[in-house]
């Protein structure tokens, strides 16, 4: 019983859980947004009162297909922020990262805390200590 208690309060389940619950919320604000007033103004230009009431028919058959709309506009904001919240901005920090790493930079430790800095550094990013210039 107490590796199951290990396991459930391991920082990354909980923060996975913290994220769900978050991203949960932030899906039913978009929704609402969505449908109240995305589709709401293309209904307007329309002119129809309740886009998310439209549908067609088809040998007695309705096909509803503005609460589908709906849903895909929310997902392509959800996409959308996920993007330029997350991905985006992950992408630059991996870029920055790999650019530091590269192999053809040449490499030296930090005296201070022995972490591998740029050999042209003056200071350490790592724990910022002022580097004398390499020889």
């Amino acid at each position: 019983m107490s590796g199951f208690k290990k396991f459930l309060l391991r920082g990354n389940l909980i923060d996975l859980a913290v994220a769900f619950v978050i991203g949960t919320a932030f899906a039913r604000v978009v929704t609402a947004f969505v449908s109240d007033i995305i589709t709401p103004l293309i209904a307007a230009i329309g002119k129809q009162p309740n886009f998310s009431q439209l549908y067609f028919t088809v040998n007695s058959s309705k096909f509803a297909y503005g609460d589908l709309v709906n849903v895909v506009i929310s997902f392509l904001v959800i996409a959308a922020v996920v993007y330029f919240v997350v991905v985006a901005p992950l992408s630059k920090l991996t870029a920055k990262v790999s650019k530091a790493a590269d192999p053809s930079t040449p490499m030296r430790d930090c005296p201070e805390c022995l972490s591998l800095i740029p050999k042209a550094a003056s200071r350490c990013m790592y724990c910022t200590a002022v580097v004398p210039p390499a020889e």
